[in-house]
Order: structure tokens, then sequence, then C-alpha cells
């Protein structure tokens, strides 16, 4: 039986909505639930929510009567004009002091705009990632909220109840920072995961069209892989996936899928953002662009009757190379995450955020896609130093690239030599070196750039912050054009 007030109300009765409702229930909160097709929560309350203490509400002025106050209302609808929609919808039956949480994918933006736009009528806002999935949802996510400060004491208790927990019983919820932060941490990680899942995918294409390895046998690789460094939720679904039969042909069901792939636009915004900022996260989009390349499916079917390239040689060392295979996997993941934090800690200055990056690492530790054993090593890295500028001058993980790279330099180079695209892979070991690089060829660049637009160069025997500019031509002009930095 239900008690007269709910703890929260939840708008959204889809995949991920109804699955929170029903953790929030069995961590015993009351939940209020309305859904824009009304049929929707008649069927939950009567289906999934029948016995529990779910009131159910045929309108958006009866769920917001259902609250206990400060009401807190959560949105788990699409993301853009349906949550403002919806926001514009409960307002007039708020009070000042009352809570709207948006729970969806929203770009960060929208968020920053939303908070400030509740907080200008006395209200309160939480724009927060949730990241797990369906079973996350109902099992326990990741969740990361920013928005008002203020709002963080009244939904703390329900969101580190729902939420999945560490081995020490830590919650994978903490509050994340200011207006668009949580969404923004959310949107990073939605492009690491763009990053992990394209590094696997290339594991198998190099395991299946190098060393001609059936899904069964790969399943095996996958299966070992994942008790060692690289165990993590995605590298345990691929196992799983590798191991499943298609009950009609009796095939793999992998062998069985078209290759094009799609996307939400989380994996985009990061890839934006990093741009944007002048941050370099260029396996994020590398693995964005291998998404769209694969999306071109039958472009790719003319060309490849067309355009030539090298047969896969046989590798004679098997096992080594499946060996080279996972160091290069683990050293790239590696430098996807570090972009990642990279691209966190320029938005923290850019932002005003205050962002604990151990903490993210923690919250991303259980519930979310990218789960993984490694991210307790990166909470460890920031706990040592909270002003570390990238993951890879931590100790642990120097030590962790000096014993795959040579490997990895093996597989990007055996890929090249024969024709298999490996853009993940490449993209973050020409991170590294580059990173690693005291002196890069942009001199030249910016000469070029001083050459044909006046754009000016600072000089190596100069202070930074000194600008020149060379008569390269007779027709050369002393006026120079502004400096852009990007």
């Amino acid at each position: 039986m239900s008690k007269k007030k709910a703890d929260i109300g939840l708008v959204g009765l889809a995949v991920m909505g109804e699955n929170l409702v029903l953790n929030m229930e069995s961590k015993g909160f009351t939940v209020a639930v309305f859904n824009r097709t009304v049929a929707k929560v008649e069927n939950f309350v009567k289906g999934r929510g029948k016995g529990k203490n779910v009131i159910g509400c045929a309108d958006l002025k009866e769920l917001v009567d259902n609250l206990e106050s400060p009401r807190k209302i959560m949105l788990m609808v699409k993301s853009g004009k349906p949550v403002d929609d919806f926001i514009e919808q409960v307002i007039p039956y708020l009070e000042a002091g009352d809570i709207v949480i948006d729970g969806g994918n929203s770009h960060f933006p929208d968020t920053v705009r939303r908070t400030e736009y509740l907080e200008s009528k006395g209200l309160l806002f939480i724009g927060t990632g949730v990241s797990g999935g369906e079973e996350g949802a109902l099992l326990g996510p990741s969740i990361m909220p920013g928005g008002s400060p203020e709002a963080w004491s009244a939904v703390k208790p329900i969101f580190q109840a729902i939420s999945a927990k560490v081995a020490d019983g830590s919650p994978c919820c903490e509050w994340v920072g200011d207006n668009g932060a949580g969404h923004y941490v959310k949107m990073v990680h939605n492009g690491i995961e763009y990053g992990d899942m394209q590094m696997i995918c290339e594991a198998y294409n190099l395991m299946k069209n190098m060393l001609g390895m059936s899904a069964p046998e790969m399943h095996e690789v996958f299966k070992e892989w994942n008790e060692g460094e690289l165990d993590s939720y995605l590298i345990e679904i691929s196992r799983d996936i590798l191991a499943t039969e298609d009950p009609e042909t009796g095939k793999p069901v992998v062998d069985i899928i078209l290759d094009t792939a799609g996307q939400k636009g989380t994996g985009k915004w990061t890839s934006q953002s990093a741009l944007d900022m002048g941050a370099p996260a260029p396996t994020i989009a590398e693995a964005v662009f291998a998404r769209c390349l694969s999306a071109i499916k039958e472009e790719r079917v003319a060309a490849s009757t067309q355009l030539g390239g090298p047969t896969p040689a046989a590798v004679a060392d098997k096992a080594g190379f499946i060996d080279d295979i996972r160091k290069a996997l683990y050293a790239s993941k590696i430098c996807s995450y570090a972009q990642g934090y990279q691209m966190m800690k320029m938005a923290a200055a850019e932002f005003d955020w205050d962002l604990n990056f151990g903490e993210i690492a923690l919250m991303w530790r259980g519930g979310c896609i990218i789960r993984a054993r490694f991210l307790g090593d990166i909470k460890a890295a920031f706990e040592k130093n909270a002003d570390l500028a990238n993951l890879l001058l931590d100790d642990f993980f120097i030590q962790a690239i000096s014993e795959c790279q040579d490997a990895w330099r093996r597989v990007v180079s055996s890929a090249a030599l024969n024709g298999i695209p490996v853009p993940a892979f490449s993209s973050a070991l020409t991170y590294y070196d580059s990173y690693r690089s005291a002196v890069l060829p942009a001199n030249l660049l910016q000469a070029q750039r001083d050459y044909f637009g006046a754009h000016t160069y600072e000089r190596t025997d100069r202070p930074r912050g000194e600008f020149f500019h060379t008569a390269w031509t007779e027709n050369s002009g002393s006026t120079t054009s502004s400096t852009y930095n990007a």
C-alpha cells in the first residue's frame, strides 16, 4: 500500500524510466509516476509496479500534488525540446525550492541554460548523467549529478541509495559540479565509451581477418582477457556476444549482423567540445568517424570491387600476435582515457567547475558502460596527484605503456601493411608519440601561416608571448594578422 505522499516523481516510463522507478521503490522510496501516453502509467502500475509503493498519475498536476516538499521531479524523456516542454508544463505547479531533475542524455549547454532559467524562478535544477543501460537502471547505475548545488542534499539519499556500489560499499554517485558539469562528465563518459567499443572492434577485426579466428575461438580470448588488466563490462559482453549462436542458422549471431553502426550523438558532442576547447581527443573522434564510415555500407561494397590493397599475410606466431593485440588494446585504452580526462580538465578551467577527477573515476567503477578494473588505477593516480596534467605522466601508466609499447607498434604497423583499418589503435599511438615529442613540425606550419596570411609566429630564442613576422616575398608588407589560438 502506497503512503500518502511520494518521495520523488518520475516522468517518462520508457526502459530507463521504468527500471529507475523499480530501483527506487526497492530501496524503500515511494515514487509517483507519469507518462505522456497515460495508458503506459496504467499498464506499469498494473504490471511491473503492481503491489509496490508506486503512485500512478494521470497528469502533471496530480504528480506534483502527490509529492513531499521540496518536490523532486525526475524527467526521463528524450533530450532537447521535450525536456523544455515538460519544464514549462510543470513550472506552474511548483513552489520555491522545488527541484526538477533531467536524467536524460542532454547536451551540457542546455543544462547550463536550464539551471539558470529555473533558478531565476526560485526553483532548483539538476542535470544528471545516468549510465548503465536497462540493467544498470534497475540494479544500480552510475549517476553523475550537477546543477544547482542547493538541490544536492535533497536528492543525495535517493541517488546514492539506487546507484551502483564498489567493493567497499562506496556509491558510484557524487556531486560533480555546478550547472552543466554532470552532463558534461556523462558526455565525456560516452565519448570514452565510443573509443573503448571501437578499439575492441579493432582487436576483433585483427583476430578475424589477420589470424582467421572463428567467433568461438575469439570468445576464449576475450574470456581470458577479462581475467586480467582489461577486465571490464565491454570486454565481458564482447566475450558473451562471441559465444552466442543464432537459433535459425546455427551461426554466431555476430557473423549475421550487418556491419553498420548507429549513434545517438554523444560521441559527436564530445568531439565538438574537444575542438571548441582545443583539447586533443583524436581517438574519440576517430571512433565517431569509424561509425560514420560503417554507415555508408553500399558505397564501401562498391569501392571494395574497385580499390586495391594487400591480402593479409599468414601470421607465424598466432599466440604471440594475440598477446600483442591485448597490449595494443590496453595501451590505446589508456591514451583514450587520458584524452577524456584532459578534456574534463580543460572544461573545468573554462566553465569554472571544481571537478574531482578521482571521484569521477570512482563513479565510473560500477554501474556504467565503461566500468573497468583499471579505473581504480586512475582514481589512485589522481589521489596521489590531484593536479596531474595527464594520466600518461602517472608512474603506473608510464610503466604500463612501457610494457605494451613494442607490441602496440607491431600491431599498428602490421595492420597497415596488411590493409586492415585500426583508426583507434593508430590514432592513440599517434597521440602518445605527439604528446611525448618535445618538438613537433608545427614550426613549419606556423611559417606557412605567416607566409600566406601574416599570422606571425613565436621564436625559440625569445620569450613566449612575443610574436614576429617575416617578409617572405618582395610583396610582403609589415601589417600582420591577429593571432588566433585554438
